[in-house]
């Protein structure tokens, strides 16, 4: 990427005007004159251009106030000129400028710097830069104990395979405490049901039990969809000063590292692969990082908005589950409303996968996350039937013998499954939870 060849001496007198002793034209050019080590002619008409462009100092901004400089007064063609004279613009002065927390908008905790950011996270300073990895480092070395994420791509046979991006203990840790110390304080949209306490599936489909017609659409690599420059915007957004943001939004994201994509299994179209390879070569919410949810929500706050308004206008019930989109309602007109939420996912920054689409009128079983709509919300009974024959041949026979799938922890699958069961229908799955009791578990 070409860098603008004064950029180094916009953030210098951006550096300056943030450590004058007020916002006034004199104490501006004052401040501006000592980090230049000369009142050059042309300082006055840059700061009258930044004092008209900023009324207040924009401490937790100083790359865009640098920015400004090089783009919206007259700094650039200066230097250009000094240049050619042959008598470059020379910096004698750098200030340093401590970092202040803009407007908060929500209760998150005040972080000024990045030294403030460390303790938050209980991580010492110096490997604060090395966990964030903010110039994606480790894309290209080799797999190692270096890595902080794990990686593992999962088959899904004649479709595009997932790839699960897992933070080793020490990441996972300290995105433990982003979640519970600043994302758990940002609210998301009413619709969203996915990842946030007290929603879950089930009450993402019961909105639309009994509905004449069920819509659902599946939005296409959910998490790798959102980019860093978003996270980074939610960050900015909080009230974070630039190196903060971009330090969180570094821990927060990542690049799958080349040896990673190169082992990307078989499977699913070549214009579906190489997007998701696409996706995955630039920052993105990983899928499995503890963040990733909270901050996809927070993504969807203006698609889920502007879908919600648009439900509303078709007297239709929108909810959203992760990447499930779901519309019900009386009179659906499918083609219209797909080709409208289809057109609103493109400008939010998603994209919907047409592949999944489905559209289910009451004639038919709905299915909403898996689970059936129609009258009363339940689960699909195949379902029911093959868990309950499986409770039974680990009754009967063991559950070594039942664990024919091979799961590791069969207890804890079956226990699952059963609490999803449960969810739906509170009396069919009584009666599975009591085939489970009754299973011999080894000691």
């Amino acid at each position: 990427m070409t860098r603008h060849p004064d950029e180094h001496l916009a953030r210098c007198l951006a550096w300056a005007f943030l450590a004058a002793e007020e916002w006034s034209r004199p104490a501006l050019s004052a401040a501006g004159a000592h980090a230049l080590g000369r009142r050059h002619r042309w300082l006055g008409r840059v700061v009258a251009a930044v004092v008209a462009g900023y009324r207040v100092p924009p401490l937790d901004r100083p790359d865009e106030l640098s920015g400004f400089l090089l783009a919206s007064t007259p700094l650039a063609e200066a230097a250009g000129r000094a240049r050619r004279r042959r008598t470059p613009v020379e910096v004698r002065a750098i200030p340093m400028v401590a970092g202040r927390m803009g407007p908060r908008r929500w209760p998150v905790p005040a972080i000024d710097d990045l030294a403030q950011l460390a303790r938050l996270l209980e991580l010492p300073l110096d490997q604060l830069s090395w966990v964030a990895d903010v110039r994606g480092l480790q894309r290209r070395t080799p797999a190692g104990p270096l890595h902080l994420f794990r990686y593992r791509w999962l088959d899904r046979p004649g479709r595009v395979p997932r790839l699960l991006e897992a933070p080793t203990p020490l990441l996972r840790a300290v995105l433990r405490r982003v979640l519970e110390q600043i994302l758990i304080w940002v609210p998301v949209h009413p619709a969203a049901h996915g990842f946030v306490r007290g929603r879950s599936a089930t009450t993402h489909a019961g909105e639309h039990v009994g509905r004449d017609t069920v819509l659902c659409l599946d939005l296409r690599n959910f998490f790798a969809a959102v980019t860093a420059g978003r996270v980074n915007g939610m960050f900015r957004a909080m009230g974070y000063p630039e190196p903060v943001a971009e330090t969180l939004t570094g821990l927060c994201t990542r690049r799958t590292p080349v040896h990673v994509l190169a082992r990307m299994p078989a499977g699913g179209d070549s214009t579906a692969r190489h997007r998701l390879r696409a996706a995955l070569r630039a920052r993105h919410l990983p899928q499995g990082s503890p963040t990733s949810p909270a901050l996809a929500n927070l993504a969807c706050f203006g698609l889920d908005r502007r879908l919600a308004g648009l439900a509303s206008a078709a007297d239709l019930a929108y909810t959203r589950y992760a990447d499930d989109v779901a519309f019900s309602g009386p009179g659906v007109e499918a083609a219209r409303l797909v080709r409208s939420v289809t057109a609103i996912a493109a400008a939010e920054g998603f994209a919907i996968n047409p592949t999944k689409t489905r559209v289910q009128s009451s004639g038919r079983r709905q299915l909403v996350t898996g689970l059936v709509t129609n009258e009363r919300l339940s689960v699909p009974r195949e379902y029911v039937d093959q868990l309950r024959a499986v409770l039974h041949d680990a009754g009967r026979n063991g559950p070594d013998v039942a664990n024919r799938a091979g799961h590791p922890d069969f207890r804890a699958h079956l226990d699952g499954r059963i609490g999803w069961v449960e969810a739906a229908n509170p009396a069919r799955g009584r009666r599975l939870r009591a085939q489970f009791d009754a299973i011999a578990w080894p000691a």
